[in-house]
């Protein structure tokens, strides 16, 4: 009998749903000749939802993300639907805090023939990993305003930035023990400005020095924006703060040749969303020339995440077939999407990787 494992899928706004239908269509394709099942069920979430009902996130789509093995969530929201302070819906953002996803997990992969605006062609392999749950972000939506200043509050604390360097550490062992990496983490802030920083710094520092296997050291932000785009090639993991890790997680796909190209992960102690980086691009919704490869990678995550709690080996190497069959599509270069340059839309793009997978 196969392991089924429930995955909650919220479809999103935009052009979310028509990048979730060919993602989820390449994991039944994978599951279908393997020794695990997975089921999915739907959670309506979002902007469009909240236009139509007056509800952005129901508490039954709480409750099945709470209940699921893993969440795959597509692009959220839209800029003309907004709460009646102004600010955007966000359901992710919610996930991350209600679940305590402190982990943002940002890969960054450039292959030979990758598009990319980097004038080398020297392989790129790193992940940032980005604190998801405060930082900056910690007073969203709840800052103070008056008419003559604005205030936000950047927290970082013990609680969420002690499991977060201990994640990028564990990170960068499996990565060496893969193959992908060569130990190495690179803690991210501006500890010569910010108390907070030197704080954040200072907890990284004794989580190092539990693993002598794993070279540690230390950037400034603005400097690793500069380095990210000089020689990306030179790091392997790197950690940094919420508001830093967004800035530069989309440096990265950048790097890449654009967000349709960037996955996503958020992870936590018990549960773990899996989405792309890019927007709900509402401006192309219903025209069928959305890049899915985001979204696609990002189930690859999901199935890697899985495999590695699990202890199922096989969801794993599906993961990793998922992922390959994406870059070599990419690396190809004979089926493009209109944001890389070429014409083709999603379904093209979908049945091309579909195709490497077999």
């Amino acid at each position: 009998m196969k392991t089924t494992y429930e995955i909650a899928v919220f479809e999103g706004d935009g052009i979310g749903p028509e990048i979730m239908a060919p993602t989820v269509d390449l994991l039944l394709t994978l599951a279908e000749p393997a020794s695990y099942a997975l089921r999915f069920v739907d959670a309506p979430a979002g902007a469009a939802h909240y236009a139509r009902t007056g509800e952005s996130f129901p508490t039954a789509s709480m409750d099945t993300a709470r209940g699921a093995d893993a969440i795959l969530l597509s692009a959220m929201g839209l800029p003309d639907v907004r709460y009646p302070d102004g600010t955007e819906i966000s359901p992710q953002i919610d996930l991350r805090k209600a679940l305590t996803l402190f982990a943002g997990v940002r890969p960054v992969t450039i292959r030979p023939g990758h598009p990319t605006p980097l004038a080398t062609d020297k392989p790129v392999d790193f992940v940032l990993i980005r604190e998801s749950t405060e930082g900056l972000f910690h007073t969203q939506g709840r800052g103070e305003v008056t008419e003559d200043e604005a205030r936000e509050t950047l927290l970082i604390t013990r609680a969420i930035s002690e499991p977060l360097f201990k994640f990028a550490f564990d990170l960068a062992k499996s990565r060496k023990a893969a193959g992908r990496g060569p130990g190495k983490v690179t803690c991210v802030d501006k500890a010569n400005v910010f108390r907070a920083f030197a704080f954040f710094r200072e907890m990284f520092d004794a989580e190092a020095a539990k693993h002598p296997d794993i070279a540690a050291d230390h950037a400034y932000v603005d400097a690793t924006a500069l380095w990210m785009v000089e020689r990306p090639w030179s790091f392997d993991v790197m950690v940094t703060e919420n508001m830093f890790g967004d800035i530069l997680s989309d440096l990265g796909a950048g790097l890449m040749g654009g967000l349709g190209l960037a996955p996503s992960a958020d992870i936590g102690h018990d549960h773990a969303v899996f989405q792309p980086c890019h927007g709900s691009a509402p401006d192309i919704a219903g025209q069928g020339v959305a890049n899915p490869m985001a979204m696609i990678l990002s189930a690859a995550m999901m199935l890697e995440w899985l495999g590695g709690r699990h202890d199922a080996p096989e969801l794993t190497r599906d993961g990793v077939r998922l992922r390959e069959a994406v870059e070599a599509v990419i690396t190809a270069g004979t089926v493009r999407s209109r944001d890389l340059g070429g014409t083709d839309g999603t379904a093209a793009v979908a049945a091309a990787v579909k195709a490497a997978l077999a």
